[in-house]
Order: C-alpha cells, then structure tokens, then sequence
C-alpha cells in the first residue's frame, strides 16, 4: 500500500495540521511516512504545501512525481488547480468550494471550480466554511477535509481519531470535541 498526497492551500488554513494528523495515524498503524513542506509567504497568505507519502513499506523519497499523487487535498480551490499535473489518471482531489482570495486578479470563484469539474478527474467539492460552522469553530475547516479524505488514506477512522485527540489535547476538551465533531462531518460528506 503506498499513498502519495498532495496538501495544499494558503498559510494560515491548517495544511501542516492535516499533515500532522495524518502522519500520525499513520505511525499509529505501524506505517512509513515521509513529507515535504514548502511554504510560501505564509504568515502573508502565501501558497503553503505538503508533500505526504504513505506506505507498508519503507520509503526513500519525500518528494511526489509529477503525475503520480492518489490525492490533492486543497482547502483552496486554485491551489487545487495548480497541483493538478501531481494527479495520477486515477487521483482524486479533494476541494473547498471556497476561494481564499489574497491576490488582486484572482479569476472567476466559478470558471475555477468548473476547471476543477471538467478535468476528467475524480473531485470532491465541499463547503468546508458551513461544516466548520455545525462543527462549532470555524478554525475545523482543516480537520473536515481530514474526515472527507478518510476513505482514500487506508488507515483506520479510530486511528485518525487518536490522532486528532492527541494533537489538540493540549487545547482543552472543547476544543478536542469540536475538531472530532468537524472530523465526522467529513467523513458524512463522503455519503
């Protein structure tokens, strides 16, 4: 079993955070990871992504092939757009439908999703923002994408759970239960 996933989005959307969770669960089910970070002008709204393998077997690169990624999870939709050459013929990416637009000339909310849509590509648009918001705390956007990309990352739903407990334990019970709460929301959008 091998994995090879694209995160993208803007800085400041929890893109390293998805990364964390999902390494995690990963060594949890006695996995191999390797990831790769690049990161723009984050803290300014800069393009941040993550390159995230995932295997039964040990892994010598961090770094994914043009072509070769199962997955593009994006919390933007653009940024989806420009990672789409990473996409074997078979991948699947995974979207919010909603843009974060920190540039000027940023195109048409519209014609970037019907890119998206008319790819040939298997996708998943989600309204991220409204599921954030029944989850509680906006600041969950990151941990439904988790949820909807669940079923194409071949570790157990309970390991990504122990996960997300961990990783937010330290932020208090509320918090934990919000991001648990945005986690199965995601995983009900895969209905």
């Amino acid at each position: 079993m091998t994995k090879n996933i694209i995160l993208a989005g803007v800085g400041g959307q929890g893109i390293l955070t998805i990364a964390a969770i999902i390494d995690q669960a990963a060594m949890f089910n006695n996995l191999f990871i390797k990831q790769a970070e690049v990161h723009g002008m984050s803290q300014r709204g800069g393009a941040v992504q993550s390159h995230l393998r995932i295997s039964d077997t040990e892994i010598y690169s961090d770094l994914i092939s043009m072509g070769t990624a199962d997955m593009i999870i994006s919390l933007e939709p653009m940024e989806a757009l420009r990672y789409m050459p990473f996409l074997s013929d078979k991948g699947t990416i995974i979207t919010a439908t909603k843009p974060f637009i920190n540039i000027g000339n940023y195109p048409d909310e519209n014609k970037v999703i019907d890119e998206i849509k008319n790819s040939g590509t298997n996708y998943q648009l989600l309204d991220i923002e409204s599921l954030a918001q029944k989850a509680g705390n906006l600041r969950t956007r990151n941990v439904v994408m988790v949820g909807a990309a669940y079923k194409y990352l071949g570790i157990p739903q309970d390991l990504l759970e122990k996960s997300i407990r961990q990783l937010f334990a330290a932020k208090g019970d509320e918090i934990v239960s919000q991001n648990l709460k945005a986690f199965k929301l995601g995983l009900g959008a895969n209905a």
